[in-house]
């Protein structure tokens, strides 16, 4: 394993622990842990987007430069990750909205299916056109 993928592995791993604890802390009022919740979110993005960073800088890659495209294919991956979720929420949480629920869940998913396309492109094989 290349030291670069290693370190952005460890750093994921991190991060998303973080970021994963502290929406729990904030979604669960059981545990009463709002205020730290945003704050161990808040750190898990921070290292999250220093993996990010690190990665592109081992890699040798031009650092992501902040335009209207990016903005809306972060805002569009937000959204779907949001519908998933929501439909996640009326499974697992609303007495009586399985069915809606999986339809939304299965719209969510379909939605960020969609990401990859719009992130990477598609591209016809070298066998099709000849």
């Amino acid at each position: 394993m290349e030291k670069k993928n290693f370190i952005t592995l460890v750093l994921g791993v991190v991060g998303g622990l973080f970021f994963a604890l502290g929406m729990c802390m904030c979604l669960l009022p059981e545990w009463n842990m709002f205020t730290t919740g945003v704050v161990c979110a808040a750190i898990g993005l921070v290292v999250l987007l220093i993996t990010v960073i690190a990665y592109r800088k081992m890699s040798g890659k031009a650092p992501i430069k902040v335009n209207a495209k990016v903005l809306g294919k972060v805002l569009y991956g937000v959204l779907s990750s949001l519908v998933l979720g929501a439909g996640m929420a009326l499974v697992l949480a609303v007495e009586g909205m399985m069915l809606v629920g999986i339809i939304v869940g299965m719209v969510g998913v379909v939605m960020l299916l969609f990401l990859i396309p719009m992130c990477v492109g598609l591209k016809d094989s070298k066998k099709d056109n000849q």
